[in-house]
């Protein structure tokens, strides 16, 4: 049984490295069946103003369709799109930094596709757009603490104060007790920065490390 796991082993990673390479040619393939729909979708809806009425039910038809149709290649495209994105600048800068760009995609590429699809069914997009900035003010005001750690993160990401694997020492009075935490950077996220100190996994908030003096944490002094 050992001499037939081999092959079966390596079988299984042929195949996972074929899926891996095919991934990103799936969602060009949506992509360009999101762009064929949408210009289809466009060219029936030359023949009529509005939805429903009586005249022209067979371009109403194909209109419709092939604007349901963008709506889901669009989707497939831009999910399949920033996974990808993610996992080629992992291996370059690091996976926090990957997981930020992952996200910019998705939150791009979605809000991209929704418009799009909302013209396409003819629905009227600046009241939505006017709806939507007020509601983006109201849940920014409720979500202001929120929002403050995933901008602080991105500061970070960008800014580079110190690295995965960095032992740092923070001071600030926000973070209680002595005002001061060291500890070796296991992970940069986009709302907590992950501290192993003294073998326990300490959770900050990236708010108050961006608000915090940072520094390495000294040597030890000589003889101790």
């Amino acid at each position: 049984m050992h001499l037939q796991d081999g092959p079966q082993l390596d079988l299984s990673a042929q195949v996972a490295k074929v899926k891996a390479k095919t991934r990103p040619w799936k969602s060009i393939i949506a992509l360009a069946f999101a762009i064929v729909a949408a210009i289809a979708s466009g060219w029936a809806h030359h023949d009529f103003n509005r939805y429903f009425d009586a005249k022209h039910v067979p371009n109403q038809i194909i209109a419709a369709a092939a604007a349901a149709a963008f709506c889901v290649f669009a989707c497939i495209a831009t999910y399949g799109l920033a996974g990808k994105a993610r996992s080629v600048l992992e291996r370059r800068t690091g996976r926090s930094h990957a997981a930020v760009v992952r996200y910019a995609l998705l939150l791009v590429g979605g809000f991209t596709t929704l418009v799009i699809t909302l013209l396409l069914f003819s629905v009227p997009v600046g009241q939505l757009v006017v709806g939507g900035a007020l509601t983006s003010v109201f849940v920014g005001i409720a979500a202001q603490q929120a929002l403050s750690n995933v901008f602080a993160g991105i500061v970070l990401l960008l800014a580079h104060p110190f690295r995965v694997g960095d032992a740092i020492r923070l001071r600030a009075g926000a973070l209680g007790g002595s005002g001061q935490i060291e500890g070796t950077v296991t992970e940069i996220g986009i709302t907590y920065v992950r501290l192993d100190s003294s073998g326990s996994i300490m959770s900050i908030p990236n708010s108050q490390v961006l608000n915090a003096v940072v520094g390495p944490v000294p040597p030890p002094p000589e003889g101790s």
